[in-house]
């Protein structure tokens, strides 16, 4: 081969490699700011393709277990037999937990790299704690140490109810870095980063190491937008269909600007994706975008720019028909309209958590079938 040729391979090759480059809107949001990307999934596949795409980490729920499971079937089947065998006097709950926590563990391992070359503060796996736990801060503190020594890069999840909010506290206090989740409210984004920022003066005034910390709130920005749109078609109320589509974006900006006024040591993560708005509107700013790997291949073939809009207010006639027309978008928006015990009670809090409760029962049915098996399907 001669020289001209293999240099003409060589440019076609980087000519390619510079197409794909342009062609991932993602990497090139990664590349060009401080948001970060995280892969709202731990399929194993999924998230090495994300990290590629400069991802920097990932999340695990039991919704997310489960989805895991129907996509390697195959190997977590053979290991929830192992599991059985080697746990022989083990509840279908305590397996189905173990389950749990090795595909978060897993996910950690393929992310420790990219800890280690960010100094603690990204390349991390968030997993969740046990929704059943929502009431009960000492349960939830309990299984919150348990996870942290998983994995050096584990983040733990802790919903954002009264009880979560006082783990939250502690676990920082105790050197935990925590996501706060089932969060939907620039009130519940304030509690959390409050406390958060109460456990990490307390752990440096007892000289406490804390630059190693990175805890993130997330704002489930898709499900707010969900929950408008039930409240519109059971009330019967009528306003533009693409102003539903802006809540969730005006609620991530305007608890975003609050973080930046107070000083706030917490990162605002997007999470539940429903349109391209819950990333490209956030983008420039100092936070997290955790789409599902599905919705980055949408994003990547997309020929949405990549800029930073995050400063870019929402038209306020949205925001201005939203609040007029729905008292729970005004809970959401405004930062003193619910108090920390009201958080259990809004309406996408408990939907949600109704989702995460019944996925962690799903979850251990699958356990169930794998430890006594259906006759009447031995059968054919």
């Amino acid at each position: 081969m001669t020289p001209q040729t293999s240099t003409g391979l060589i440019d076609r090759a980087t000519e390619a490699q510079a197409a794909r480059e342009y062609r991932s809107r993602l990497h090139q949001m990664t590349q060009s700011g401080p948001t970060c990307l995280w892969n709202d999934s731990v399929a194993s596949s999924e998230l090495a393709a994300s990290i590629e795409d400069g991802a920097t980490g990932a999340t695990c729920n039991p919704v997310i277990v489960l989805e895991v499971l129907q996509k390697e079937w195959n190997f977590w089947r053979n290991r929830l037999l192992e599991l059985a065998r080697l746990m022989p006097h083990a509840t279908e709950d305590e397996i189905a937990w173990r389950l749990v926590e090795e595909i978060s563990t897993n996910a950690a391992a393929l992310l420790k790299p990219v800890f280690d070359a960010h100094g603690c503060r990204n390349g991390r796996l968030s997993i969740q704690t046990d929704p059943r736990l929502f009431r009960d801060p000492e349960a939830l503190l309990r299984q919150t140490r348990r996870f942290h020594n998983l994995a050096p890069n584990i983040i733990v999840k802790l919903p954002a109810t009264e009880a979560g909010i006082a783990a939250m506290e502690e676990a920082t206090y105790e050197g935990i870095s925590i996501n706060a989740t089932v969060s939907f409210t620039a009130a519940q984004c304030v509690a959390a980063a409050e406390a958060v920022e109460r456990g990490l003066n307390r752990r440096a005034a007892g000289g406490h190491d804390i630059s190693s910390m990175g805890s993130v709130c997330t704002i489930m920005v898709g499900r707010l937008d969900d929950w408008l749109k039930v409240v519109a078609a059971k009330r019967g109320i009528i306003i533009d269909p693409g102003y539903l589509e802006w809540a969730g974006v005006a609620v991530f900006k305007n608890a975003y600007r609050l973080y930046r006024e107070r000083g706030y040591r917490v990162r605002l993560l997007s999470a539940a994706f429903r349109n391209h708005m819950h990333w490209s509107e956030l983008i420039g700013g100092d936070v997290v975008i955790s789409p599902p790997y599905k919705w980055q291949t949408l994003f990547n073939a997309s020929d949405v720019e990549v800029k930073p809009r995050i400063d870019d207010p929402v038209n306020p006639g949205i925001v201005e028909q939203l609040s007029s027309k729905f008292e729970d978008f005004v809970r959401a928006y405004d930062s003193d309209a619910l108090k920390v015990p009201e958080f259990l009670h809004f309406g996408p809090t408990r939907r949600t958590l109704r989702q995460f409760l019944a996925a962690t029962q799903d979850l251990a049915a699958i356990v169930r079938n794998i430890l006594v098996p259906d006759p009447d399907t031995e059968l054919g």
